[in-house]
């Protein structure tokens, strides 16, 4: 026996996408650097420093004098001289004067004349101690420093950017059906 049957044919739809993607584009341009860096002010300010030696003294003591002082030596000893002998005339005039006083001053004159001093005999230390005189003032240096800023004229580049927005296309590939049939 035959028995009718119900026969059922169905197709699924089908969506299509047509995607196209997003394009973004960035550039970041260097930024423009100027920068200036002026030179510090400096300025210095010295004092020489002053040395001294004074070894006249010490030149004189070994006699290694210089003319202005053998000068003043001689005459210095010619001064004393001088004076040394108007006294010694002096008294001897007066002892002269004053003879009928007694004594024999004529044979004392000649003994006093007539004999040379002794001299000593010692150790001397030549140049004496302290007979060079040193003398130092020390020097100074003042420094200053100004700095100075820096310039700074940079200037920054916004970035450059480019964008393309993305599509998507939707459309239908294949539509939905349903066929129902009777089988005999």
């Amino acid at each position: 026996m035959n028995i009718p049957k119900l026969q059922i044919n169905s197709t699924k739809a089908q969506i299509s996408l047509n995607i196209q993607k997003p394009v973004q584009k960035i550039e970041q341009p260097s930024a423009n650097l100027d920068l200036q860096q002026p030179k510090a002010i400096q300025t210095m300010k010295t004092t020489k420093p002053q040395l001294s030696i004074d070894t006249e003294q010490a030149r004189a003591d070994v006699d290694l004098k210089s003319a202005r002082r053998r000068i003043e030596d001689f005459a210095t000893e010619g001064r004393q001289g001088v004076s040394e002998g108007i006294a010694r005339r002096a008294q001897q005039g007066t002892e002269l004067m004053k003879i009928e006083n007694g004594g024999n001053p004529i044979k004392s004159h000649a003994q006093q004349t007539g004999r040379q001093p002794y001299s000593s005999l010692s150790i001397k230390f030549i140049p004496t101690h302290g007979s060079v005189k040193v003398n130092f003032q020390p020097g100074s240096v003042d420094i200053k420093v100004e700095p100075q800023q820096v310039i700074n004229n940079t200037t920054t580049n916004k970035p450059i950017q480019n964008y393309t927005p993305g599509k998507v296309l939707v459309g239908m590939q294949q539509h939905a059906s349903i066929q129902i049939d009777w089988l005999v």
